[in-house]
Parts: structure tokens; C-alpha cells; sequence
């Protein structure tokens, strides 16, 4: 495909690369959130609630807190802890690896450091099934749940975990949430900071240089984060080039067309 020989040519050719990564590249990896793998991890939501997907069943307003933490223990242990890297993602590193990079994503399910992408070349903008904040919250910290997370899992009785695994905050006993952003109470803690500057001179170091924006698998659900900034920069910055991946999506604006490619296909064959 000769859209494919251009953008191999450009990744050899760019003195910096960004990648953008949305929910898409975790599907094309093999993530599955519905359907019979669904049916098999949460009977009790199915039969109880009627829901066929993970992503559904997370809105379903629980009236216990036990039960909503036995939804989400198994949630976070199958889309976190249970598998390690996914293929593409290491694929994707061998890519880049050896490359002046930085990775932005709205992906909760920290594939990327699983991959073995460098903390440092990272912005996580949504957070991380792997953390724990207050649900208040009371103090800008986040806390890595695994441990957690298995012994609410291994103490799971008809979908209900007991009362005394309930997450509860060190510092005001209100209950713990995810630290995924949701509303206004998401917690952009000193590492969220630390890693949103560093993106941020990254952008400043190399916007004179012939710089890549890679967009891969990033739709519409939040496009202020990605996909708009990338189409921006690459009208103002003069040696920038877009590269859009994504099933279903192939259009571009008109005034940076010359610098663009978008492939309405699957993300595995580019990476291929």
C-alpha cells in the first residue's frame, strides 16, 4: 500500500516522534469488553442487570458498596493485572524504540509501561486502572491498588466483596475511588504533573525539528486531548507531519491536507 511505504518513510526520516494513542489501539490489541468474555467474568451483572459489556455495567449505579467493588475488582484485575503486554504494544516499541519519542494516550490500562516504554516518554491524561485515589478528594495522592485489588478478588462471594475490603482513604476515612477521570474530582497528583511538563517541553524542543504526530486509534469521545492538538500543531509547526490510524475515520481538514495521511484501517496491519 502506498500509503504505508510513505509512512515508513517518515518515521525513518522524523527527528521526533508523537504518538497518540486512544481506545482503538487497545481493541486492535486484543482487548475485549463484551460478548461471550463478558458473560464469562460477570453472569451475576448479566443476570442481575441485563448488561452485556464492561464499559455499560461500570455507569450501573450499585447500592452497596460491596457490590460495587466486586464489579470492579474483576474489572480492573482482567483489564490490568491479569494479562501482560499485548503484542502490538511491544511491536509499536520495536518501532520507536530507538527514536527521539513521547507517547500521550487516554488508555487507562497502563500497556504502554507494561511494553516496556520509558516512564519518562509518558503522559497517562486519564489516569490508571492500576491507582487509587479519595473519592472526595481530600488530598491530591494516588495509591497503587494491586494488592487490593487480588484480595478483594480472592474474598469474592455472588459478585459481593466482604464490608472490611472496602477501600477506604489513609487520610479521611471517606471510600476510595479509581483514578480515572470521570468528573471534577479526578486527582492530577505530582506524577500526573511531573509527566503532563515533560510532554509539554518535549512539544517546545522539537517544534522546529521535522516532528510526527502518529495517531493511532483515537476517535471522538474526547478529541481535545489528541486528535485536535495533533491536527493544530501540525498547521502551525512547519515541518510537521499527521498520521491518523483508525477504523472508520478518514477525513482531515482542508488546510492541512499536504501534511497528512489518515488510514481508515486496522492498526495491527500498520504496525505489520
Amino acid at each position: 500500500m502506498k500509503e504505508i511505504e510513505r509512512i515508513k518513510k517518515l518515521l525513518s526520516e522524523a527527528e521526533a516522534i508523537v504518538i497518540g494513542a486512544g481506545a482503538g489501539l487497545s481493541t486492535a490489541a486484543g482487548f475485549e469488553y463484551g460478548g461471550d468474555y463478558f458473560l464469562e467474568n460477570f453472569p451475576d451483572i448479566h443476570e442481575k442487570y441485563g448488561y452485556t459489556d464492561m464499559y455499560s455495567a461500570g455507569f450501573h449505579p450499585f447500592s452497596t458498596s460491596e457490590e460495587k467493588w466486586g464489579y470492579w475488582c474483576r474489572f480492573i484485575y482482567l483489564q490490568r493485572y491479569k494479562e501482560g503486554p499485548k503484542p502490538l504494544y511491544v511491536k509499536l516499541l520495536n518501532m520507536v524504540k530507538d527514536k527521539n519519542y513521547f507517547v500521550i494516550t487516554t488508555n487507562v490500562d497502563h500497556q504502554f509501561q507494561l511494553a516496556g516504554f520509558s516512564k519518562e516518554r509518558l503522559f497517562y491524561t486519564q489516569g490508571d486502572y492500576g491507582l487509587f485515589q479519595c473519592s472526595n478528594p481530600c488530598h491530591k495522592k494516588t495509591y497503587e491498588n494491586e494488592k487490593q485489588i487480588l484480595e478483594m478478588l480472592h474474598s469474592l462471594k455472588d459478585g459481593f466483596i466482604p464490608s472490611n475490603l472496602i477501600p477506604k482513604c489513609p487520610i479521611c476515612g471517606e471510600e476510595m475511588a479509581m483514578n480515572l477521570r470521570s468528573n471534577e474530582t479526578f486527582v492530577e497528583d505530582e506524577g500526573w504533573n511531573k509527566a503532563a511538563d515533560r510532554y509539554e517541553q518535549f512539544l517546545q524542543e522539537n517544534k522546529n525539528k521535522k516532528i510526527l504526530f502518529l495517531e493511532l486509534g483515537v476517535g471522538f469521545n474526547t478529541p481535545g486531548i489528541i486528535k485536535y492538538p495533533f491536527m493544530k500543531m501540525t498547521y502551525y509547526f512547519q515541518d510537521a507531519f499527521y498520521v491518523c490510524v483508525n477504523k472508520g475515520f478518514n477525513s482531515i481538514p482542508e488546510e492541512i491536507k499536504d501534511k497528512s495521511i489518515v488510514l481508515d484501517a486496522d492498526i495491527n496491519m500498520l504496525v505489520k
